[in-house]
């Protein structure tokens, strides 16, 4: 796979004088199709990771590239069109007056003919499933739906890479359910590269990769099984764990023998029917 974003010793603080970078020194790189989930505490510099890739931030020092090119302010623009971010806010990112209209803004920004206009539109309605509310208000969107019609306006502008920036914090179990599904069949459909910053380790559980942030820097990288697996070192760095995990915690402090190696809920549940329920 050929790397699609490649960050190297990225620095940033917000004030100049900040004694601590919100990013120090952060390198890393995502390749091509990759989905990869960044996970965090509160203050940890995951969001502003984002912020900068999209050119959102310009960072102190450091090197940000995106499909090759260093993000630079003559191409600042080419590079937010490769890069389209989803914010935790729906509400925050609405302009029109319907949801077909509110898709169809930022082409509009970028000059595409009318006629592609309708067709793009039309194709991401269909794509998150939206394609009933087409002349809905926003407003009266749930959650989830809301945020759906906020992936599409994005989708329709056809990025390489989608960041979802704590896209679904602010929805119910059902929504954030909804949103994943229709990013999971988004990416295999166009192919995209996926960047997920999230609090929710459900969500990064979909990732190929997850990088784990610490103050600032790059603590630990890997597949959602190496990283979910030290249960208690995620806990100590304020985050949560996955069901399965905390399911499996729970059983061996009943003194249950549990797989050492991390299980998906599917796993967990034939795990549970073939060696604990059968006996």
């Amino acid at each position: 796979m050929e790397p699609i974003v490649e960050l190297k010793d990225l620095t940033f603080r917000y004030q100049p004088d900040d004694e601590k970078p919100a990013l120090d020194q952060v390198s890393l790189t995502i390749n091509e199709g990759e989905w990869v989930a960044i996970i965090g505490h509160n203050g940890s510099g995951k969001s502003t990771l984002a912020k900068t890739i999209n050119g959102l931030l310009l960072p102190e020092n450091g090197e940000v590239r995106v499909k090759g090119q260093t993000l630079a302010e003559e191409n600042i623009w080419a590079i937010r069109r490769a890069v389209g971010m989803v914010f935790q806010n729906p509400d925050n990112q609405f302009v029109g007056a319907t949801v077909e209209d509110d898709i169809a803004f930022g082409m509009e920004n970028q000059g595409i003919p009318r006629e592609d206009m309708v067709t793009r539109v039309q194709e991401a309605l269909e794509q998150v499933r939206m394609t009933p509310f087409a002349t809905k208000e926003p407003a009266r969107l749930s959650g989830g739906q809301k945020q759906r019609v906020a992936i599409a306006g994005v989708v329709a502008l056809r990025p390489d890479v989608i960041i979802l920036d704590e896209a679904t914090s602010m929805l119910d179990p059902e929504g954030r359910f909804e949103v994943i599904e229709a990013v999971k069949k988004i990416k295999e459909k166009n192919q995209l590269t996926v960047i997920s910053i999230t609090h929710d380790i459900d969500e990064a559980a979909n990732a190929n990769r997850v990088l784990v942030m610490k103050q600032g820097r790059l603590f630990k990288e890997g597949t959602p099984e190496e990283i979910f697996s030290a249960g208690p070192e995620l806990i100590e760095l304020g985050l949560d764990l996955p069901f399965p995990e905390k399911l499996k915690l729970a059983l061996k402090a009943q003194g249950l023998e549990v797989p050492s190696q991390y299980l998906t809920e599917e796993g967990m549940v034939e795990w549970l029917w073939t060696s604990v329920l059968n006996k």
